[in-house]
């Protein structure tokens, strides 16, 4: 087992405090992504599988489901709580080991504790443009593969001009510097399918392609949406305006999400979401 991350480390930092409501609040947002990539991947009974960056299981349940009967799926994630609140999500559903083997654990994205050639597929949901060393990343990944083994990642593409206007009550509180994984530049591999597909290649990887679909991400109400923003990646910019603030912030936010409102009269936005797949 990977011994756990130091003290510190902020994107560990960051999932461990949202680990309690982690897609949690009622928002289709990580299940119809992590079952995309499942199903891209297609996944076969008795296969081995690698969830890196598993989280609260989005990605992990199914490609249990989908293994079964006789495969087995290993989970990882950065952020010790996240792994505790799956491990128990994991005993209460019950599941047969006999039927599937399932084992999460804590694990570094950028280099599994995984023996090398063990693993017929490798999942990873939201994660690869978090890792200081994407490229590297993914040729440790492709170590573990047998030949022929496939990878599949999610990203997220373009995103509405909407989602855009809520985000830009945030401007003035974030540092220059501070990657947002849902507005990657032209400059970031993470900026175009294109882009993505040559870190795979450039892995070692081959038959690299690209998969996209548009999730409508909706909201009951503005309450909804603030409770969700605090309770994934996001949160991150709420801690970065100072507590004061925050009341002055979420008003704007919340003006911007009128604008939002579609023939239905729910507020939300449109997320494109990239699966790029590859082989060893």
């Amino acid at each position: 087992m990977t011994d756990p991350p130091a003290p510190g480390n902020p994107v560990a930092d960051l999932f461990d405090a949202v680990a309690d409501t982690y897609d949690r609040v009622g928002v289709e947002f990580m299940g119809p992504i992590a079952r995309g990539l499942v199903d891209a991947l297609d996944p076969r009974p008795g296969e081995r599988a690698l969830d890196v960056g598993c989280g609260r299981g989005a990605v992990l349940f199914p490609l249990a489901d989908a293994v079964a009967p006789g495969g087995r799926v290993t989970a990882i994630d950065l952020a010790p709580k996240m792994v505790a609140a799956t491990a128990a999500d994991l005993a209460a559903a019950g599941l047969d080991p006999d039927h599937v083997a399932v084992e999460v654990r804590v694990g570094d994205a950028m280099a599994p504790d995984v023996e090398p050639r063990s693993v017929d597929l490798v999942a990873s949901s939201l994660v690869l443009f978090f890792l200081p060393d994407p490229a590297s990343a993914l040729a440790s990944w492709r170590g573990l593969l047998v030949d022929g083994g496939r990878v599949g990642v999610s990203t997220f593409g373009a995103h509405s001009d909407a989602w855009h206007a809520v985000d830009g009550v945030f401007t003035s509180y974030l540092p220059a510097d501070l990657p947002d994984p849902r507005n990657m530049g032209p400059e970031s591999p993470f900026g175009s399918d294109a882009g993505v597909e040559r870190l795979l290649a450039d892995a070692g990887f081959a038959d690299v392609r690209t998969i996209t679909w548009t999730l409508p991400l909706r909201f009951a109400d503005a309450d909804q949406w603030y409770r969700w923003s605090w309770s994934v990646g996001q949160r991150r910019m709420w801690l970065l305006v100072p507590e004061a603030d925050r009341p002055a912030v979420r008003a704007r936010a919340e003006e911007a999400l009128e604008a939002t409102r579609d023939e239905h009269g729910r507020i939300g936005f449109d997320q494109e979401i990239r699966y790029t797949l590859a082989r060893r």
